[in-house]
């Protein structure tokens, strides 16, 4: 008998990479501002303006372009162009439909190890655009199971683990965080 009952990925930085997505889209927007303030300040904004949006928009690119456009006005004190604001807007829609590089050896762990369990994808962020990923990886197939949450919280799991009635003992979780 199977130790685990079911095996849950993580998707973003898991499965695929993103990070870099937004590492990118970050040195982007610094060169933007660059004539308003020095990159280590803008830098610093962007990310306090990104953990005051956690609790309004949580999560995922979606959030980080708003993230990026509040910050942007911010620093320019109202004055940055509509031109600007649609790079910022352009930014995120690359971010959106970049292609889906997934992380090495994955394409030939997950189908290997979907013949002996069942796989669950559980990631948070925003609904459509996880969703999106995980269609356009080719890893779909191998999932029984998707879950997008908002937030990995200890609720969060035990409602997924209640609606799938599993064990915590017959449940693994496989992430890049401890969360």
């Amino acid at each position: 008998m199977s130790r685990f009952d079911v095996i849950a990925f993580d998707a973003d930085d898991t499965l695929w990479h993103t990070e870099r997505l937004y590492v990118d889209a970050q040195a982007r927007f610094v060169k933007l501002l660059a004539r308003y303030h020095n990159p280590e300040w803008i830098q610093a904004r962007l990310d306090e303006t990104e953990g005051r949006n956690l609790a309004h928009f949580g999560y995922g690119i979606k959030a980080f372009a708003l993230s990026m456009i509040e910050t942007a006005v911010e620093l320019t004190e109202g004055r940055i162009t509509g031109g600007d604001i649609q790079t910022l807007i352009g930014m995120a829609k690359e971010m959106l439909n970049a292609d889906i590089e997934l992380l090495d050896t994955v394409a030939e762990t997950i189908p290997q190890v979907a013949q002996n369990y069942s796989l669950m994808a559980l990631t948070k962020g925003d609904l459509l655009d996880q969703e999106t990923k995980i269609n356009r990886s080719g890893l779909r197939q191998y999932f029984q199971h998707i879950e997008i949450v908002s937030h990995k919280t200890r609720a969060s799991y035990e409602r997924v683990l209640q609606e799938h009635r599993l064990a915590p003992s017959r449940f693994l979780m496989v992430g890049n965080s401890l969360k």
